[in-house]
């Protein structure tokens, strides 16, 4: 993973995707297979025929050292399109992570590879578009879908979302109030004489 790739999944998913204008979030219940881990990087998708992984191997020779290999089918099952073989290539060859709509096999030695995979289970299409080159941000609060053409924009509005929370963060800790900072009190005041 390289800049602004490290920087991105340090600010991670939930940052980049309100600062990206609440776009490109994956509405999955997905499984972090590795605990902790946090990712980033260009999209390589993969659609896979029906419960078949078949281009999950062709997608090998392909695979570029530091993408997130997206793997998808066309009606989304629980039926396993990673485990510890395949995991193991996209390791080899340099992946930031996987991502797969479907299931995963051979899971505790997933986590010793130490290979970032979110998996999908049960099944069912997240809600977002990811095209080959879309970069995308895994952590632990989920999976946030940045458009290639507006990785650097997005980047830039989640420095200055980082950097506004911090210094919100401050103030909070001193014993200020979000209610009064945020001119909640304001929003609470126009409902009540409404």
């Amino acid at each position: 993973m390289t800049a602004p790739y490290d920087e991105l999944a340090g600010l991670g998913s939930a940052t980049v995707y309100e600062a990206g204008g609440r776009r490109g979030y994956v509405d999955a219940d997905l499984v972090q297979v590795l605990p902790g881990s946090r990712a980033a990087g260009p999209a390589r998708t993969v659609r896979c025929g029906q419960d078949d992984n078949l281009m999950v191997h062709a997608a090998m020779a392909s695979l570029q050292a530091g993408e997130v290999l997206v793997l998808t089918m066309p009606v989304p099952r629980p039926v396993a399109l990673l485990g510890e073989l395949l995991a193991t290539q996209a390791k080899a060859h340099g992946a930031a992570a996987v991502l797969v709509d479907a299931a995963v096999r051979d899971r505790e030695e997933l986590v010793e590879l130490g290979l970032p995979v979110w998996t999908r289970e049960p099944v069912c299409v997240g809600g977002a578009t990811i095209r080959h080159g879309d970069v995308l941000v895994l952590d632990a609060d989920g999976v946030a879908v940045i458009e290639h053409e507006r990785v650097d924009d997005v980047l830039a509005a989640s420095r200055t979302r980082a950097e506004a929370e911090r210094v919100k963060r401050a103030k909070l800790e001193q014993g200020a109030l979000s209610f009064e900072l945020d001119r909640l009190r304001e929003r609470l005041e126009a409902i009540e004489g409404s």
